[in-house]
């Protein structure tokens, strides 16, 4: 006996047992049932998601010998038949074949004859869209008004194609993917009355390979059964499709999340190894992200049998979602840019590696503070990456006198604000350092390993050690030391060396910000501070701030205005300066400042194409920087006044017409003119924009 595939043996044959299309069956059911029976069909969608399957239950529900009915028997001849493809009121034409307009021709004009043994002459047209102009031109009056016993199936995957003059002429049915899940149950029913063992897991991946199509994944189910020797396990069927193993993308992002570069090379090398395409890894590793990035969004969405769940939550608790994000672009980007590349092993470990290079590294958190030392806390992705700085030895000891102050300390207070205050180590400013309008571009010697502070091992309570540059805290009690040189001076403030890659630029807030920032000055006596000394200690729980409030003092060193400093009356002359083109320069100079609160801004625009144009996002990204902050913008639409730069620039023009309409009347020969010979000024000929001179 010859074998049938299971794409044909397992063809639906009555409409409770399609998969999938319930939007269609409700309707097509409820026709039948009532009787109200369209006389054209259009069924659109991609390959296998049953256009044809529903055009044959179509047919046996209105052939069936028990009547018209959404349930035909199956049994009679008119049902068999159409099963088996012999039914002679039944054809199936098939439109890439006979696409002119003679087959059309033919087909219409044994159209008029009732039909042999049925009840109604289906005609069947599949991919209807191939069928040329003049062939859709010459079944439009029939199939505008065929006669009673006649019924057309038209079935495409292209309906674009198809002329609006037939659209009309039917019911269109948009036939949808099959979902991933409705493919591995059906799968499932499939194998089980086939008796073949199977894994889950393989059917996931072939309903993933099916691409919504329910043939195309009955066709791999027979090449997977094959392959297997009738056992479909997981590691059978990714060798017989060439997908990637999910625990190798796992272990690639574990590594990207560490900032491994070597542990990155080595899943790179064994995909090679293994002969993968490196087009479906970034494929694959994009839907890996994008179900990280549900679960960071939306936790507990993972269903509990899918094999990688724990490894989906464990990233989705180490990546941080602008990395999931960012990682997600560069695999899609990369995906089109491996054509591209040399060859799809530089493609694919450039890509990885663009991820790693655009991941800034963290520097490292203040520590909190222990009983045996504060320990150092890092972010995820500094486990391989090189030190900001170079580590200290060991932290120096303690002279006596820096337990002169120790008292107030060792007092018992539960609160953490205090722990802070009292542990928490100090950075002194020199006053002449500070007085100085710009710090040494170099310092005068690089500091050795025992000169750096080491704020990181100190024993709890120590007033010794100093934390990383940039970070002022108060000192109650001052340690007994010699006064630093200018160069330990300027690696306390954070001053670059060249050489010394280790150190970062940092400038010195000078008094005007610590003064708008909240600090208080450490004056004359105030244990460990005087006048001359610069010192400035922080408000109580300012440590956490202390990085966001530096980059406030650059802003308000370069001078740098604020949203809340902007006025209605001053916008037009902004938006009228701004560095804009285009449609955000247009919304710029048509728009009307309604105010600010914080850092969102509220336009107003009387054009509301303006207000919905690509432009608004230009102008945000530009007033950002003009701002030197990130600006929310938020444009509404509704009437504006004079207080937008295109109503001022109207009325500047105006009053320069008047001018020179004006200046004209008054000028002496113009008047002689006039008055002499009947001259008279033309009216709309004097124009006030200045003629060019060069031309």
């Amino acid at each position: 006996m010859t074998y049938l595939v299971l794409a044909r043996k397992w063809r639906p044959r009555s409409f409770d047992t399609l998969i999938g299309q319930d939007h269609v069956v409700r309707a097509l059911t409820h026709a039948l049932s009532t009787q109200r029976l369209h006389h054209a069909w259009l069924f659109t969608g991609t390959r296998g998601v049953g256009k044809t399957t529903l055009s044959r239950i179509l047919a046996k529900s209105l052939n069936c010998e028990t009547g018209i009915t959404a349930t035909p028997c199956g049994t009679c001849r008119a049902c068999t038949e159409i099963d088996a493809g012999r039914f002679v009121d039944y054809v199936e034409l098939d439109a890439a074949s006979n696409r002119g307009v003679e087959e059309m021709t033919q087909l219409l004009e044994q159209a008029v004859y009732a039909p042999g043994s049925g009840r109604f002459k289906v005609y069947m047209i599949d991919e209807v869209h191939m069928l040329t102009g003049h062939a859709f031109n010459a079944m439009l009056k029939t199939l505008e008004e065929p006669p009673p016993h006649v019924k057309f199936i038209l079935a495409t995957t292209d309906p674009q194609k198809i002329p609006v003059t037939v659209l009309s002429r039917c019911l269109q049915f948009n036939l949808k993917q099959m979902t991933g899940e409705s493919i591995v149950g059906h799968l499932k029913e499939v194998l089980d009355q086939e008796s073949i063992p199977f894994e889950t897991p393989a059917l996931r991946l072939l309903a993933q390979a099916a691409s919504g199509s329910m043939r195309d994944a009955l066709s791999l189910t027979d090449q997977a059964i094959a392959y297997s020797a009738g056992n479909l396990t997981g590691e059978a069927v990714q060798g017989m499709l060439g997908t990637i193993d999910q625990r190798h993308l796992v272990e690639l992002l574990q590594a990207l999340a560490a900032g491994s570069a070597a542990k990155v090379l080595d899943v790179a090398n064994e995909l090679a190894a293994r002969g993968l395409s490196y087009t479906g890894a970034l494929g694959d590793l994009a839907v890996l992200l994008s179900r990280i990035a549900i679960q960071q969004r939306i936790p507990g969405t993972i269903p509990a049998d899918d094999p990688l769940a724990e490894d989906i939550v464990q990233l989705a608790g180490v990546l941080h979602p602008d990395q999931a994000q960012l990682f997600y672009s560069v695999a899609v980007h990369s995906r089109q840019e491996l054509s591209l590349a040399p060859d799809e092993y530089a493609g694919f470990v450039m890509a990885c590696l663009r991820m790693l290079a655009l991941v800034p590294v963290n520097a490292p958190a203040p520590p909190a503070p222990g009983p045996t030392g504060p320990a150092r806390a890092e972010s995820p992705g500094m486990a391989d990456a090189a030190p900001l700085r170079p580590e200290p030895e060991a932290a120096p000891e303690p002279s006596p006198a820096a337990f002169a102050g120790q008292a107030e300390a060792a007092s018992p207070e539960p609160t953490p604000a205090r722990a802070l205050r009292n542990e928490a180590p100090a950075v002194r400013v020199n006053a002449e350092a500070a007085a100085r309008p710009a710090i040494p571009a170099r310092p005068a010697a690089i500091p050795e390993a025992d000169d750096v502070p080491a704020w990181e091992d100190a024993p709890q309570g120590s007033s010794q050690a100093s934390p990383p540059a940039g970070h002022a805290v108060r000192q109650d009690h001052p340690v007994n030391a010699p006064a630093p040189t200018t160069a330990q001076a300027s690696a306390a403030a954070g001053t670059p060396d060249d050489d010394a890659g280790g150190f970062e630029t940092m400038h010195i807030p000078d008094q005007e910000y610590f003064d708008d920032a909240g600090y208080e000055p450490i004056g004359l006596g105030d244990s460990g501070g005087d006048e001359a000394s610069g010192d400035f200690a922080p408000p109580q729980g300012a440590q956490e701030d202390i990085v966001p409030a530096l980059f406030a003092a650059e802003r308000k060193k370069a001078k740098a205005p604020r949203p809340r400093d902007m006025t209605a009356q001053a916008w037009p002359a902004l938006a009228a300066s701004l560095p804009l083109t285009g449609l955000a320069a247009e919304l710029a100079r048509q728009s009307e400042w309604l105010g600010s609160q914080g850092e969102q801004v509220t336009l107003r625009v009387a054009i509301r194409t303006l207000a919905e144009s690509p432009g608004k996002a230009r102008l945000r990204t530009v007033l950002s920087e003009y701002f030197g902050t990130v600006i929310q913008l938020d444009v509404e639409y509704g009437a504006t006044g004079d207080e937008t730069a295109h109503a001022v620039e109207q009325m500047q023009r105006a009053e320069r017409q008047k001018e020179a309409e004006q200046a004209v009347a008054n000028d002496p020969f113009v008047q002689t003119l006039v008055n002499e010979f009947g001259a008279q000024v033309v009216p709309g000929s004097i124009s006030a924009t200045p003629r060019n001179r060069a031309a």
